[in-house]
């Protein structure tokens, strides 16, 4: 067997593993959303969420709460169109011009799914902290946990696809885990979202992740058999 049949193979079996585990994973955190949303609107998560918030807003201070205002706009609307915009250029300039299109149908498609998620539940919100005034668009899912967790995850998942060690990989992965859960916990100290909001936000966030994956995956294989054919015919 020659290292180009055999190459293709393993591309070939890596891809169907990849679906399989996206695909199992995208159902058990679905399965998990649906069974989160019943607690919810059923009240059975009400002691959770007021111990939670209790047990985040014992560690105020004004030094905190200046970083987690901070940590709150970077996972805002405004600042991840900005960002948004800004990788895509990027992308584009380097002509990555598949991961462009793929990071602006992932983060355009957040936008919907948030703002679907909000008018189908119309949860209320909290009383916020801080004498802040109530965002006025409604409180389940978190919108800045969803689109953040959308923003820092599908970057990292397309800069360690280009990344040979694992390492680096790692550290990645790492940073953009901590910046998105910061991000919902920061809406979390600021008592303008329940807990069980903000994790609602990153189960439907990896769930539509999973969704893209899955989809380019798809797409891979396709060209992978066109490529494949072309070259029997070559």
């Amino acid at each position: 067997m020659s290292t180009s049949t055999t190459e293709k193979r393993r591309f070939s079996e890596f891809i169907n593993l990849s679906l399989l585990i996206g695909l199992a994973a995208a159902l058990a955190t679905l399965v998990f959303l649906g069974w989160l949303i019943d607690q919810v609107f059923e009240g059975d998560s009400v002691q959770f969420d007021e111990a939670t918030r209790a047990a985040v807003h014992e560690f105020a201070s004004p030094a905190l709460t200046v970083i987690m205002r901070g940590l709150s706009f970077v996972g805002s609307t405004i600042a991840l169109t900005i960002g948004t915009f800004i990788v895509v250029i990027v992308f584009a300039r380097n002509k990555w011009g598949r991961e462009a299109k793929l990071f602006t149908l992932t983060m355009i498609g957040a936008a919907l799914l948030n703002i679907t998620l909000k008018l189908t539940f119309k949860r209320a919100r909290p009383t916020p902290f801080f004498d802040l005034l109530p965002p006025e668009t409604y409180s389940f899912p978190s919108g800045h946990s969803l689109a953040s967790c959308c923003f820092f995850g599908a970057l990292a998942a397309i800069l360690t696809a280009r990344i040979k060690r694992k390492r680096l990989r790692a550290i990645v992965w790492t940073i953009a885990s901590v910046m998105f859960v910061s991000i919902g916990l920061s809406r979390i100290y600021l008592g303008v979202h329940h807990t069980t909001d903000v994790v609602a936000g990153f189960a439907a966030a990896f769930v539509w992740i999973m969704v893209v994956r899955f989809v380019e995956l798809q797409l891979a294989r396709r060209r992978r058999r066109k490529q494949l054919a072309a070259d029997l015919r070559g």
